[in-house]
């Protein structure tokens, strides 16, 4: 079995093709495999947490990143409906800092996307209903959250006009300027990456 695995504009972030094998009683594939992923990611992957996710329709999840190190490398794939996923630089000094990569995410392709510890990562569905599973590098931690006003205008990412549903915690989230202003951001460390 073989999974393509494809860099994206910003350093750090893949697109994950797994080879689907369909049949009469439906289909088959590995979500996941480390040995497709380690390569391209600088090692392996752990696998801390997984999280499921469901949000309908108008929901906007994110901007999300953890203070490194550790930080948090993710691996996303929405198993129901579709999302539209997007990843953005908020690592000051980066060439793409500021900069997102909108990628649609849904149940046909299977596709995914792996992101490197000390990127921002958001999604938003684009069907009336989607879930969403994450591998998570490292355990949730509140005290080392970065969150990101995903309405951010200078960030301008690419959300529907309305409904917008987002928690309190992500619409009282500073801007990237603020957030960078305060010391909030994640170190870049140029083409290598974060690891604890």
């Amino acid at each position: 079995m073989s999974t393509s695995v494809e860099p994206l504009r910003i350093e750090g972030s893949f697109l994950v093709k797994p080879e689907i094998f369909p049949d009469e009683r439906g289909h088959f594939l590995e979500m996941f495999q480390q040995r497709a992923v380690e390569g391209p990611a600088g090692g392996p992957m752990p696998v801390a947490q997984v999280n499921c996710s469901v949000s309908r329709r108008g929901t906007i999840r994110g901007v999300h990143s953890c203070v490194t190190p550790p930080g948090q490398a993710r691996y996303v794939t929405c198993v129901s409906g579709a999302i539209l996923d997007v990843i953005v630089d908020i690592r000051p000094g980066s060439p793409t800092y500021g900069e997102h990569v909108a990628v649609p995410l849904d149940e046909y392709s299977r596709h995914a996307v792996y992101l490197a510890e000390g990127l921002g990562h958001a999604f938003a569905p684009l069907s009336e209903q989607a879930t969403v599973v994450y591998l998570c590098s490292t355990a949730y931690n509140p005290g080392g959250e970065i969150c990101v006003n995903p309405l951010d205008p200078e960030l301008a990412l690419p959300w529907a006009a309305s409904p917008r549903i987002l928690s309190d915690k992500d619409a009282k989230a500073p801007t990237l300027r603020e957030a960078e202003a305060a010391g909030l951001l994640p170190a870049y460390a140029g083409s290598t990456l974060i690891r604890a």
